[in-house]
């Protein structure tokens, strides 16, 4: 099997796991991060990663090992590579566009470090035609290299869902296209030495683009279609859950769960580089799948308000602060925006969430509080049902009127003794007639 040398830029949740299972396979591998503290941790064998399935372990056995270093130089790092792949985020502005401040810090870095007949791969999610077009130049111009004659140059889009990461790596197949067919070779033959997970080589770098754009788009509006049905049989009587589990008893009906927002790095910002990009009448159903999603808190903190005869004066828990149960990521969570409602509206808003330390949620201007204290809450929201709340003892709130799922997780005997009332997004309040 061909061993590589190999640059990792980006040591996050996504890269650092993919630059210890890299090492692992025998590669020479040297991750880059603009974060000493982050280099250091690398360096000394631990990860600044948490909750990641066997990271701690794979990143301190390519350590020691020598096939792992990192280092603050992106440029010396990518000096000696034969293939340099790049995993810096790409985000959205407040004009939901997209932001390639922190990638283009990075390509630069990358270019002026870049060795002939080089491969560079970017797994950053990117907008249609940005490898080619926006990628491509930046490097050509800090290398002094020619695209194609000098350096290559692919998109392989990251897959992989935090938790799970070296499961994914080994299962999913790799999307691979090169801005010309050489590119493509070269990156699908380095995945193929590197990954047990089938590679799958498309027509360009804009076909690969264009799959992890529909992949996440494709879940952002399901979510969307789920959350309306949902509203829609609830009014009507009808039992939510039931009808979901019936309609995907048939292989070709894959309803998700509706839920009270869409949050992550992925779902809620990657459909915004299809939309950034579109003209009149393109893409009306994405449009309106993001309205959907991004109006469902205010939606279910209606009917919160309506159970408890108004917001204003009461006390709201809010249980998980994550995007999603189980991991540790504030980005783009449903919590900040039911937060914000619920303060606007006069509540006095506590919250927990065992992943988070104080100093980490100290800029949340919410109560926080100890779910081994007896509390006095007038409402809990479920934002993300973590573990840790799965044998919680509702009896333990002192004045619990009403429990807001909002993940569709509980049913009402889990509420036991405590007497609450329980609103489900997976089962809406009926509309009065």
């Amino acid at each position: 099997m061909n061993r590589y040398r190999v640059a990792v830029v980006g040591l996050g949740k996504i890269g650092l796991p993919l630059a210890a299972h890299l090492a692992g396979r025998g590669h020479t591998v040297v991750g880059s991060d603009i974060r000493q503290d982050v280099v250091d941790s690398v360096n000394a064998g631990s990860s600044h990663v948490m909750d990641e399935a066997g990271l701690a372990d794979a990143g301190a056995a390519a350590v020691a090992n020598g096939h792992l270093t990192a280092t603050t130089d992106t440029t010396e790092a990518t000096r000696g590579a034969e293939v340099a792949i790049v995993i810096v985020p790409v985000v959205i502005g407040e004009d939901k566009r997209p932001d390639y401040r922190s990638l283009d810090i990075a390509l630069r870095a990358v270019g002026k470090g870049l060795q002939k007949d080089a491969t560079v791969i970017i797994e950053t999610t990117l907008p249609v035609g940005a490898t080619r077009g926006h990628v491509a130049p930046i490097l050509e111009a800090e290398s002094g290299l020619r695209l194609g004659s000098g350096f290559h140059l692919a998109f392989s889009p990251e897959r992989v869902y935090s938790g799970r990461i070296f499961q994914d790596l080994a299962h999913y197949p790799k999307i691979v296209g090169g801005v010309d067919a050489e590119s493509t070779r070269r990156a699908a033959a380095f995945y193929a030495a590197s990954l047990d997970a089938p590679v799958t080589e498309v027509a360009n770098a804009e076909t690969a683009e264009f799959a992890k754009l529909a992949e996440t788009t494709y879940r952002d509006v399901n979510i969307a279609l789920a959350n309306q049905l949902a509203l829609y049989g609830g009014a009507r009587g009808a039992d939510v859950k039931q009808a979901f589990e019936g309609a995907n008893s048939q292989p070709f009906s894959h309803l998700h769960r509706p839920g009270i927002g869409v949050g992550g790095h992925c779902i809620p910002v990657y459909p915004h580089f299809l939309l950034s990009d579109t003209g009149n009448g393109e893409l009306d159903l994405v449009r309106l799948a993001r309205a959907v999603n991004d109006g469902m808190a205010e939606r279910c903190l209606a009917w919160l308000e309506e159970a408890l005869g108004g917001l204003a004066g009461k006390r709201v828990l809010v249980l998980g602060l994550s995007y999603r149960e189980n991991v540790k990521e504030l980005s783009f969570s449903t919590a900040l925006a039911i937060i914000d409602q619920l303060r606007r509206a006069g509540a006095t808003v506590l919250a927990h969430d065992p992943h988070f330390s104080a100093s980490e949620l100290a800029g949340l201007e919410v109560e926080l509080v100890d779910l081994d204290q007896a509390l006095d809450v007038d409402a809990v929201v479920i934002q993300a049902l973590h573990r840790e709340y799965e044998s919680l003892d509702w009896g333990s709130f002192r004045g619990l009127r009403v429990v807001l799922d909002g993940r569709g997780s509980l049913d009402a005997e889990r509420l036991g003794s405590s007497g609450a009332r329980l609103i489900s997004v997976a089962q809406p309040p009926r509309a009065r007639t």
